[in-house]
């Protein structure tokens, strides 16, 4: 049995409201996924063409 049909077969065994708060879980998984996707998307956008910028500081301005 797939993971889906076991959890289908676990929900349908519950109680409308529950089965709402199993969906609100579901959807915010997803979102979750969607804005994980977006910042990486952000993040590499931001850095864009930074690799060819000269470095400001080197391992010798760190102090300890």
């Amino acid at each position: 049995m797939s993971v889906a049909e076991q959890i289908l077969q676990h929900v349908s065994s519950l109680s409308e409201a529950a089965q709402a708060e199993v969906l609100d879980f579901v959807e915010y998984l997803e979102s979750k996924s969607d804005r994980s996707n977006w910042s990486e998307f952000s993040l590499t956008q931001a850095m864009r063409g930074m690799e060819s910028e000269k470095e400001l500081y080197s391992l010798k301005d760190i102090k300890a």
